[in-house]
């Protein structure tokens, strides 16, 4: 069975940092394009980043120079690095991947930005 299991979500200010981090067990993760979605209260969920199994990233443009995909294939884990959050950055964050053509979530973690 595959799992992924978010953590590090939390209340910050704006202008501060959060890192999150996704555990993935249940499949070969080296393999594998992991994303990083969030969803906020009313809105639709959205992409935020991407890496390939190879580490080739991508960012939607309003986190581009903010935030930061990363993995370490030796641990199982995708990380997501969040600086100078702001207040629309607030949401449920989730990682994903796709593995056989089968859609697989984290819980998510909630990412506050407010002062």
């Amino acid at each position: 069975q595959v799992q992924l299991v978010e953590s590090g979500g939390g209340l910050v200010q704006p202008g501060g940092s959060l890192r999150l981090s996704c555990v993935v067990s249940g499949t070969i993760f080296r393999l594998y394009t992991m994303g990083w979605y969030r969803q906020a209260p009313g809105k639709q969920r959205e992409l935020v980043a991407r890496i390939t199994g190879g580490g080739i990233t991508n960012y939607v443009d309003f986190v581009k120079g903010r935030f930061t995909i990363s993995r370490d294939n030796a641990k199982n884990t995708v990380f997501l690095q969040m600086n100078s959050l702001k207040p629309e950055d607030t949401a449920v964050y989730s990682c994903h991947t796709n593995v056989n053509w089968v859609d697989y979530w984290g819980q998510g973690t909630q990412v506050t930005v407010s002062s």
